[in-house]
């Protein structure tokens, strides 16, 4: 069809049109529901769509990774088992209160035994920790080079777990083989269950908004 048939069609009068013309009107219809029902409808139901895709594919990733966790459950609780025995064998190196009479007398006698000379040995105040307490003990001993050496290798050899922290190693008299160390040996200990219910309480009183 020419420019002028279009032009000479009534739109009153579809019915008599010839047939390309009415092709052409029911497609251009088509054409209009189409962009129409994109605007009012599809538009949004798209972008749905897309989030609902998004969504799929987050989910899939969590079931993936808690299949995983799962998968591995038994070997999870076998290396919790481990750490807590490794944590038990750890917290029996730490002596109970009845015993740090006897621990603090091991390091006394492990300087004895080196023939060194106590100028100073002072448990300080302890110092509570989540599970554990902290006693510091300032000491002061003199004697040769070797035997110093060797308290200290003692010290660190004891069943329980002592350090020597802040040592300074002096000598007044170029002349004189004699040394004097200054240090601070820590060692630890345990809280009972009492102990450590307070512990904790005073962490919470302390971490509750005033």
């Amino acid at each position: 069809m020419t420019l002028d048939e279009i032009r000479r069609l009534n739109p009153r009068e579809i019915g008599i049109w010839p047939w390309p013309a009415k092709i052409g009107a029911l497609l251009l219809l088509l054409a209009l529901l189409l962009v129409a029902a994109w605007y009012l409808g599809w538009s949004a139901q798209s972008d749905e769509l897309e989030q609902k895709k998004n969504q799929e594919n987050t989910l899939r990733a969590e079931f993936a990774s808690k299949k995983a966790q799962a998968i591995n459950l038994d070997l999870h609780i076998q290396q919790l088992k481990e750490v807590e025995q490794q944590f038990g064998a750890l917290l029996r190196q730490l002596p109970s209160k009845s015993e740090m009479d006897a621990l603090l007398s091991d390091i006394n006698q492990a300087g004895l035994g080196r023939g060194l000379q106590f100028e100073l040995f002072k448990p300080a105040g302890e110092r509570l920790q989540d599970f554990y307490a902290e006693l510091p003990v300032d000491i002061r001993v003199t004697g040769v080079y070797h035997d110093v050496g060797a308290f200290a290798s003692d010290v660190s050899q004891l069943s329980r777990i002592v350090t020597l922290n802040d040592i300074a190693i002096t000598n007044k008299d170029p002349k004189d083989l004699t040394l004097t160390m200054e240090a601070v040996a820590k060692t630890f200990r345990y809280l009972d269950d009492e102990e450590a219910a307070k512990q904790r309480k005073a962490k919470e009183a302390q971490k509750a908004p005033k």
